[in-house]
């Protein structure tokens, strides 16, 4: 099965019922990508754009449903934490400035 591009799990179960499917080899190119990408030389959202032909924030947000698969850990646990950790602290990051904003000014 060397050159298929994605590993299904096939059930006999009835319809209606969901069946597991592994992560894609695209999915497995972007774990991959956010993995290497700061040692190639060039910006991030032009490399997106040429690699995977598509606009950076079409990525971002299949970024964002790769994070979301559980089997996303088990292709590459540290990349995964490591963005979730980073998505976690962007969104902390908006929620506070957010709050300061509705608030009047700075939070001391």
């Amino acid at each position: 099965m060397g050159g298929s591009s994605y590993w299904v799990l096939v059930s006999r179960r009835s319809a209606g019922q969901s069946v597991r499917v592994s992560l894609t080899e695209r999915h497995r190119a972007i774990l991959e990508f956010e993995r290497t990408w700061w040692t190639l030389d060039g910006d991030k959202d032009l490399m997106i754009r040429r690699r995977f032909a598509c606009a950076p924030d079409a990525y971002y947000d299949e970024l964002n449903q790769v994070l979301q698969d559980p089997d996303s850990l088990t292709v590459d646990p540290l990349v995964v934490r490591r963005l979730l950790r980073f998505r976690d602290r962007k969104r902390r990051t908006r929620l506070e400035s957010s709050g300061t904003e509705a608030s009047g000014g700075s939070r001391r």
